[in-house]
């Protein structure tokens, strides 16, 4: 059975982030039969989801494991669950909803220098998609691993502890949202997925 990693990034950010990279030389020196997929997420949130649900109805004769940062994590909370798949969240956003409201307006990728708006109704797309806090089985079924720092700057990582209490949790003291140390994690994920 072959595997694939969906890598989803966060709000703003693209395939050449520092995570993304990381990630993907782990794979391409450690695990180079699993496939590796980061796409440049449409800017909306219903095109974005539809990309990447795209993106696994596209290999249905494997196995997909997500690994989401940030917002990456929302979208991936939202997918874990429709496709029963195994989650890594990096630092992720619980309620972007909220937090993106202060977006809305005029927007540049700093890696793509695409300029794209922040609309009011992708705060409606956006809480569309939530998705209710695993219940107490989270452990036993072992779904989802979820890694926070407590110096994350962007979100409230208290946030992310509370709704994924009763799933498996990486919390580290210090650091910031780009989770500084990210590819010391990379052998513990690969085994979260059970990949080797």
């Amino acid at each position: 059975m072959r595997h694939n990693v969906l890598y989803v990034h966060g709000f703003n950010s693209s395939p050449l982030s520092v995570k993304a990279e990381q990630t993907k030389a782990y794979l391409a020196k450690h695990l180079p039969n699993v496939g590796f997929y980061c796409p440049q997420l449409a800017t909306t949130p219903i095109d974005a989801i539809t990309q990447l649900e795209d993106i696994i109805y596209s290999e249905q004769d494997c196995t997909w494991h997500l690994i989401g940062s940030s917002l990456g994590g929302y979208f991936s909370n939202y997918l874990s669950e429709k496709f029963q798949l195994k989650a890594v969240l990096v630092n992720p956003a619980v309620k972007p909803y909220e937090l993106l409201a202060d977006y809305i307006g005029e927007q540049k990728n700093p890696y793509t220098e695409e300029v794209f708006f922040v609309r009011a109704e992708h705060m409606s797309q956006l809480k569309a998609l939530e998705q209710a806090a695993p219940s107490v089985d989270c452990k036993q079924k072992n779904n989802y691993l979820v890694m926070v720092q407590t110096g994350d700057e962007v979100l409230d990582y208290q946030q992310a502890v509370d709704k994924y209490q009763h799933c498996r949790l990486i919390v580290q003291q210090g650091g910031d949202h780009s989770f500084v140390g990210y590819e010391k994690n990379l052998a513990a994920i690969v085994d979260f997925f059970q990949l080797t």
